[in-house]
């Protein structure tokens, strides 16, 4: 099935499609911004959207470069960002999907994880994804496909197959966030399981490095569908197995979503079931 995006991908990792080229693009205007505000962190103004959840200048001014250049490049696309209303296209097929800086409350705190995110969804599934780490100048990017790379690496996932020697990424919680006793249960129960549990407050960053073997599994929960959607397309595209935490296939309806490699999928389904009770 064509969804319009291929054009011009000659398979080799520094060839880009017109889309994923549009995507990477905009992804590093903005982190240029995003990072002049994180040198002067302190003086920026943020409002408060939520319990613990937090909107800065930063923010918003990313997502109004984001907006207008994808915008410009393809006005009849519709758009759903983190900071501002969807825009329903002419084209009711293809979506941008942004979230401007994902790790807000790293980057608030002066914490040097956090990514810019974005993904083109086809019929409401996820066909490309750019996650767009500024502080270490890492671009990973995917297409449905057409495999996943980091500035221009072939990615893979990990080839680890023992839970044992496992590495994984763990839900943040904090005030404001539900289902805390779950996450703590869940947590706990894997810690008993695995090498090492680890929080680092990007959902984006967290689907990237299990695409690029970095991490063996991530599971979260209460995240949007512009935390998860461009990382999951990173994930797959490495060989990776992407479902809810229980093994359904909501992700982005649920906002909970569990990515593995291959074969520790499963045994980690299966250990958060028990988990859950």
């Amino acid at each position: 099935m064509s969804v319009g995006v291929h054009g011009g991908m000659s398979g080799h990792a520094a060839s880009l499609s017109p889309l994923l080229g549009i995507m990477t693009e905009a992804a590093r205007k903005a982190a240029r911004a995003v990072m002049r505000d994180f040198r002067e962190v302190e003086q920026l103004q943020v409002s408060v959207k939520g319990p613990a959840d937090f909107v800065s200048s930063a923010d918003l001014n990313a997502d109004r470069i984001l907006r207008e250049l994808l915008m410009q490049a393809r006005p009849e696309f519709g758009i759903v960002t983190e900071e501002g209303e969807a825009i329903i296209g002419k084209d009711r097929e293809h979506c941008w999907i942004v979230d401007p800086i994902d790790g807000s409350m790293n980057f608030l705190h002066g914490m040097p994880i956090f990514a810019v995110s974005i993904a083109l969804a086809y019929r409401g599934a996820p066909v490309c994804g750019v996650t767009y780490d500024p502080c270490r100048d890492e671009c990973f990017y995917g297409e449905k496909g057409r495999g996943a790379y980091l500035n221009g690496k072939r990615l893979r996932v990990s080839a680890r197959t023992s839970l044992g020697d496992a590495l994984l990424a763990a839900p943040g919680v904090g005030r404001g966030r539900g289902q805390r006793e779950r996450v703590f249960a869940e947590t706990a129960a894997l810690a008993e399981k695995v090498a090492g549990v680890r929080a680092s407050g990007s959902a984006a960053l967290n689907l990237a490095y299990v695409a690029a073997g970095r991490l063996d599994g991530c599971w979260m929960r209460d995240i949007h569908v512009w935390d998860m959607a461009a990382g999951m397309v990173l994930a797959r595209e490495a060989g990776g197995m992407v479902s809810e935490p229980d093994g359904g296939e909501k992700m982005l309806e649920s906002g909970a979503i569990l990515a593995a490699a291959a074969e520790l999928h499963l045994p980690l389904v299966q250990a958060l079931r028990t988990a859950a009770g």
